[in-house]
């Protein structure tokens, strides 16, 4: 049995792990604002934590084997961008100091690249997502320049949706995946799948990767 911290489990993506880990047979402790949030599982502790507390937050993920942060401020949250750098900030620190040596940060798809040119700096990128995807952009280049930790940094496809576990997915790298007609989309349940058979397996260590179908 893996000891997961799941940072961010009540969220629309960390839900979604979380049911994915504990389907997996996995220890999962949840680390939110509020662990009221949190669904009840079994093998799941919620915890409530402040991943701007570094030294706090270091004591919450000690003795854990990987921790997997869906970390997000909140989109309703002032200044999305650097609370959002800051707190990917925190986080890493953290785990450094719990001497974990596994993260699995998950970000967005606007920092792939689209003909040579990242989709967050298209004029056509939404502008109520634009701060927030800004802020993930940056926490991917620090994490680029990170060398102690066995980190990985997942895109979810342009679409990510509410949708079934179909178990499939094909993996791309710093550009998205595109169906036959054009797509890129997948479920929030198969991106889960595909995070926690990245936990499993480590494929991208200290690299990026994009799922979608």
């Amino acid at each position: 049995m893996t000891r997961i911290a799941l940072i961010g489990a009540s969220g629309f993506v960390g839900s979604a792990i979380l049911k994915e880990a504990v389907a997996r047979g996995n220890a999962v402790t949840a680390l939110v604002r509020h662990p009221e949030k949190v669904e009840r599982l079994d093998n799941v502790i919620a915890i409530k934590a402040d991943v701007f507390d570094t030294e706090a937050l270091a004591k919450q993920l000690a003795g854990h084997d990987i921790v997997i942060s869906a970390f997000n401020p909140g989109w309703e949250a002032d200044n999305i961008r650097q609370r959002h750098v800051e707190g990917s900030r925190a986080i890493t620190e953290a785990v450094k100091k719990a001497q974990i040596k596994r993260l699995i940060v998950v970000g967005g798809a606007g920092s792939l690249y689209v003909n040579g040119a990242q989709l967050v700096d298209s004029p056509d990128f939404p502008a109520e997502w634009k701060e927030g995807a800004l802020g993930a952009r940056q926490a991917l280049n620090d994490l680029r320049a990170e060398t102690e930790l066995e980190w990985s940094f997942v895109s979810p496809a342009i679409m990510l949706e509410p949708g079934e576990r179909t178990g499939q997915y094909r993996l791309g790298g710093d550009e998205p995946v595109f169906d036959a007609n054009g797509n890129s989309k997948i479920s929030v349940a198969d991106l889960a799948v595909a995070i926690l058979d990245e936990a499993e397996q480590g494929r991208h260590i200290r690299k990026r990767f994009t799922a979608a179908y």
